[in-house]
Order: structure tokens, then sequence, then C-alpha cells
């Protein structure tokens, strides 16, 4: 947005006012500063909000963040991220509830004041969250794998001090697939082991395994493959 400022010379002669000069200066306004593409990304409920530079950027520019509950009044002030120069604010903690609704906002300071907010939109953890892979621990027995699934850890803590899993916040099933050679097999377990039984002698597989939400149908990438050997 460009601001004209029109300064205009008069003068008088008997009586009468006559025009002399017109001059027009154009200067940048604070909203030419205004961050851009203000918005969240979610991984385990680690809920970070991005933007991006305003256009014309100018040094020394910082940033400022509030956010607030969908329906309250009042902004609430990001104490982390007051003054950053950084593209990105880490609201995990103010935004914990996966069931609420949430906004935030950003705006830029610099030599020639504060630009105007810019506005997220609105963000439900619980829909937009994206998952990790869960990580797995395979052991054999004979012919029988024993697979142990541990799911992926959110940034909040509990009350002993250690990372909650997503599990406690969002129901998830665990895909796992059985590999060998172009074979390939896979299952669904609601539980944190899994048992397979039947495997040839002999034998190398190869398993992953896949975080699923339910309701959405959502899917995580595929962890790294662990290979053991059956007896």
């Amino acid at each position: 947005m460009l601001v004209f400022n029109v300064q205009l010379c008069w003068t008088f002669r008997g009586g009468s006012a006559v025009f002399l000069n017109c001059v027009v200066t154009m200067q940048k306004s604070v909203d030419d500063l205004a961050p851009l593409e203000v918005k969240f990304h979610s991984l385990d409920f680690r809920n970070v909000l991005h933007w991006k530079h305003p256009q014309k950027a100018v040094k020394n520019l910082t940033y400022f963040v509030q956010y607030k509950i969908y329906g309250d009044k009042e902004w609430t002030n990001s104490e982390h991220c007051q003054g950053i120069r950084l593209l990105e604010c880490d609201l995990s903690q103010a935004t914990s509830d996966p069931r609420e609704w949430y906004y935030a906002r950003v705006r830029s300071f610099s030599s020639e004041g504060f630009s105007s907010w810019l506005l997220s939109h609105r963000f439900y953890p619980q829909w937009e969250t994206s998952f990790s892979p869960p990580q797995i621990k395979v052991t054999m027995t004979g012919r029988i794998i024993s697979v142990q699934i541990r799911p992926p850890r959110t940034p909040l803590r509990g009350q002993k001090g250690s990372r909650i899993r997503v599990t406690k916040l969002q129901k998830l099933t665990f895909r796992i697939y059985l590999m060998h050679n172009d074979e390939v097999y896979e299952t669904d377990s609601c539980s944190k082991e899994l048992v397979i039984e039947g495997l040839r002698p002999k034998t190398t597989y190869c398993l992953q395994a896949m975080s699923v939400t339910p309701r959405s149908g959502r899917k995580s990438l595929r962890s790294s493959s662990t290979c053991i050997s059956t007896h």
C-alpha cells in the first residue's frame, strides 16, 4: 500500500491565492511490512505457527505473536514470541487442548512502527495435526515374531515430567507391514504388542509400521524397516 502525501504551495497576490507548486512524495505504509501466509503446522500435537517475511522486508524487522481461544474477546501475548526474528512460534502449550478452536495473529515492527495484524485460520488441533509413525521393537522366538509398538509422543508433559503419548489425546491404530521378497502382508493393531506366527524357518522378514487415525483415515509415513530372521 502506498500513502501519498501532497504538499501544496500557495502565495497571495492582491487578496487572491495563486497556486505555485505541487510536490508529491510517496511513503511506504507500515502495512507493506505485515507478515505473509500466517498458518499453523502441527505434528504429534506440536502446534507451530509459521509465517513469511513481507515482500518489502527491511532490516531489523521483528515479530510479535498473540493467540486466543475461539470465542474469547481478549488476545494473549505469546511470551516467548515477542520481538523475535524467527518466522515461527511454537504454540503447543498455548493450544494444548486438542478439542478447542484457536486463532493466532502476527505483526511486525520496524523503524516505521508496527504493521497491522495478520490472522491465522481457525485451528482445531484434533483435526489438523499429523502423526509420526510409531517406533517398533522386534524380537524373535523360534518362528514367532513379537512386535512392541511405541506410539509417538507429544511435546506436552505429564505430572511426572515425561512427554505424553499421542494416544492419550487421540485414538490411533497401527498398521504393521510384514515383508519378504515381493510378498507384503499387513495387519492393524490397537494394542501395543502384536504377535505374528506361522512364519517360514530360516527366512528374513522386514517390518514397517504406520499410524492411522480411524475416524478420518489419515495416515502417517511408514517407519524405517526393521529386519529379523527366523530360526
